[in-house]
């Protein structure tokens, strides 16, 4: 179940935006498909993330996929638990597997993400 007070993108990530703050993840979706994550691979904080572009990698034992940025903004905290934990992605991708937190650049970016309902129908579409 996607959390109803989260965003979407239709590349599985998601964000909990918080005033100019929001915080970013893959999706449990995302994690179930990538299977056991190994290591998230993170920008460090100050980096200026823009909307639509690869910020990071996610290694899991079946693959590498690349995570998007969902909204523009600069990394004011990266979750450093997941160097040690990196499976938080996969059991906990809504809490403890949170990757980033930005300071929006455009809030207004929020507005063109979709609800846990559209997010949701999108899935049963993906065909995976």
């Amino acid at each position: 179940m996607n959390p109803p007070n989260l965003k979407y993108t239709k590349e599985h990530e998601w964000a909990r935006i918080e005033g100019k703050k929001a915080v970013i993840g893959i999706t449990e979706y995302a994690a179930h498909q990538l299977g056991d994550v190994v290591f998230v691979d993170m920008p460090l904080v100050g980096t200026k993330l823009e909307k639509g572009k690869t910020f990071g990698v996610v290694e899991s034992v079946k693959t590498v996929s690349d995570i998007f940025a969902p909204l523009s903004g600069k990394v004011t905290k990266k979750n450093d638990e997941l160097d040690a934990e990196p499976a938080n992605v996969n059991t906990d991708p809504y809490g403890k597997g949170w990757i980033l937190e930005i300071e929006l650049s455009n809030p207004a970016e929020a507005d063109e993400m979709i609800d846990a309902a559209a997010y949701e129908k999108h899935c049963e579409t993906c065909g995976h």
